[in-house]
């Protein structure tokens, strides 16, 4: 059997015989000895990812967006897609052993031709991180985001826009004063422009208000929840300061007929002026006097029994200031106290 000068062998993982496949197994022979040029690298689970990310096209997206220079080695989008590899790989190290990660690994198959491991390094990884931080962040995302839709056909009818707070450990002193206010008169193209966010103190919504934080701000589509816009925001902003603008802003790039739901943070005026050309969905806040008075005059016998009773439930008990595990009756002013709580 003749074999070519070099050689590898991408090893994947055993396929198991089942008595509905139509394969046998096969065994392949080399003598290791008389072909040393033979070199064995292993693919994984990471062959999947690398395809999925190559049928989506992010690498050419990345590179137009970011744009390739001369006698790149390894171009802008191929670094992002080690970076999802690397992220996908199941393994946490600090950024300068990032290369070690790809030691015998085809990263030739999984990146590109010519990409070896020692080409991934912390050096080349960070230039490519201050590219995307000028070209921006969001519109990058989106981009990308957009090319899965198109790709797998996701509805995008209805889409969903919330705020995530995460939370940090250290100090992360920065110039920015502790007291100062979030950019909540700035319009969207400010907002957009690439600026360090502030990681401070504000409303945890993961309970340790003790720590400093970060927002995440991200509109889903309704089918499938898939990420369409992603922002990164200061950690004392405030959901009713942005989340208008940044709905306006959303469908202006993305040019989508969608019904855009939020919680009530959506329900200002300001907002309102903001979307008179979008179609939204919202909970209007209870506290507005308005609102706050017309639920104190519901009475029970005057709603219509929901259909998601059980799902609703536990959603309640959750919430309530005691614990049960029988269901209680309910009065709709205590449902109320309860959900503006």
């Amino acid at each position: 059997m003749m074999v070519p000068r070099k050689l590898i062998l991408v090893a994947l993982p055993k396929v198991v015989k089942s008595s509905r496949s139509q394969f046998s197994d096969y065994k392949l022979s080399f003598d290791m000895t008389t072909n040393p040029d033979i070199k064995v690298k292993n693919l994984d689970h990471l062959g999947l990812v690398a395809g999925t990310i190559d049928s989506l096209g992010i690498v050419e997206v990345i590179n137009n967006l970011v744009g390739e220079q001369p006698g790149e080695i390894v171009s802008p989008g191929q670094a992002v897609k080690a970076m999802i590899l690397n992220g996908l790989g199941l393994v946490s190290a600090p950024l300068y052993l990032f290369s070690k990660f790809f030691e015998g690994k085809a990263t030739e198959h999984l990146i590109g031709e010519g990409v070896e491991a020692k080409h991934l390094n912390d050096d080349r990884l960070g230039r490519v991180l201050d590219k995307l931080y000028i070209t921006g962040l969001t519109p990058t995302f989106t981009a990308v985001a957009l090319a899965a839709v198109k790709k797998f056909k996701i509805s995008t009818s209805t889409c969903h826009l919330d705020s995530s707070s995460f939370h940090v450990h250290g100090e992360y002193k920065t110039q920015t004063p502790e007291n100062s206010e979030p950019c909540s008169n700035c319009d969207m193209e400010q907002i957009q422009q690439p600026s360090p966010i502030s990681i401070t103190y504000g409303y945890s919504r993961d309970h340790r208000p003790d720590l400093k934080q970060f927002l995440v701000d991200l509109i889903c589509t309704g089918d499938g929840d898939v990420p369409l816009f992603l922002r990164v925001a200061d950690g004392n902003e405030s959901d009713s300061a942005i989340f208008g603008k940044i709905l306006s802003e959303f469908k202006k790039q993305l040019k989508l007929d969608s019904l855009m739901v939020a919680d009530s943070a959506l329900y200002t005026a300001e907002n309102l002026g903001l979307m008179t050309n979008l179609k939204w969905l919202s909970r209007v806040s209870a506290k507005i006097k308005q609102a706050k008075n017309l639920m104190s005059r519901l009475r029970s016998e005057d709603l219509t029994a929901s259909t998601m009773c059980k799902h609703f439930w536990k959603w309640m008990q959750r919430r309530l200031p005691h614990k049960s595990n029988k269901q209680v009756d309910l009065s709709w002013q205590q449902i109320s106290l309860i959900l503006r709580n």
